[in-house]
């Protein structure tokens, strides 16, 4: 059951509750190198995410975030602790998540129609129904007139609205995004990060994003965690605090945000200087 807050983002009934959408507890992960060199990405890593709460994950190139990513879906199991969705313990990759790549993970070959119905026909839906679903989500993301064309004759920023669509359409609980925006310009970048947090307004998921980018990270969360260098753990965490529904324009603006940026770049830079 969920209530509707005047932000019009569907608010969890058991948010700040007992059972947390996501739980990382203690968690180590070690894999071997191509070399054979024994590597720990992860060492002792707690983290925990309430149903509906939005959180970004910062920390240097190569200490584990991605990683991170890996373990929550079931593509990776942790070497030791434990990974839990919705209180229990993750055994193999859940329907219930959707995961936004760096990359855009569209299918060259599909017109953004099928690319957008993809999800909903390898599900089981009907072609013909999945069509008029995916119709809708390419209208929420503003690429009417775009239905017909292929990757190729889009843009950076609608090829990642594609993709969003693609994500959305699946009405994912549980939402993982590895560094999305990294590779748009700087107003494209923007006017995307609006994009996304639009639709998980009306979404409602729990989300896990990935940046290097502490304004970024800012700008959307709810909470932002900062990992140390590998083997990496949570070093702080910052609730945000900034009101919603929310601009990222704008908020970059306010006193609050300017003195987290402050705070989580001292955090950060003693990391990336080690």
């Amino acid at each position: 059951m969920t209530v509707q807050l005047a932000t019009g983002r569907p608010a969890a009934a058991n948010i700040g509750g007992t059972t947390p959408a996501i739980e990382l507890e203690r968690v180590s992960r070690r894999f071997v190198s191509p070399e054979g060199k024994a590597i720990m990405a992860l060492q002792n890593f707690s983290m925990s995410v309430e149903k509906g709460q939005f959180c970004a994950v910062v920390g240097p190139t190569g200490c584990g975030k991605s990683t991170t990513l890996s373990l929550i879906t079931g593509l990776a199991r942790p070497s030791a602790g434990t990974v839990r969705i919705w209180g229990q313990p993750v055994t193999g990759i859940d329907r219930r998540i959707g995961f936004v790549f760096q990359s855009d993970a569209v299918f060259p070959w599909k017109s953004v129609l099928d690319n957008v119905a993809a999800g909903p026909i390898y599900r089981g839906m009907r072609k013909d129904e999945a069509h008029d679903k995916a119709m809708d989500w390419i209208r929420r993301v503003g690429l009417s007139r775009f239905e017909r064309h292929y990757p190729h004759q889009l843009s950076g920023g609608m090829r990642k609205r594609v993709a969003l669509a693609q994500t959305f359409i699946n009405e994912p609980e549980i939402l993982l995004m590895d560094e999305p925006f990294s590779a748009l310009d700087v107003q494209t970048r923007a006017l995307m990060q609006d994009e996304l947090l639009h639709l998980w307004s009306v979404n409602g998921a729990s989300v896990v994003f990935v940046t290097h980018d502490i304004e970024e990270a800012i700008a959307l969360a709810d909470k932002v965690f900062v990992l140390t260098s590998g083997p990496a753990t949570v070093k702080a965490s910052y609730e945000i605090g900034l009101p919603r529904p929310r601009e990222v324009s704008e908020a970059r603006y306010s006193p609050r945000f300017i003195e987290l940026s402050r705070q989580i770049w001292n955090d950060l830079r003693d990391e990336v200087h080690i």
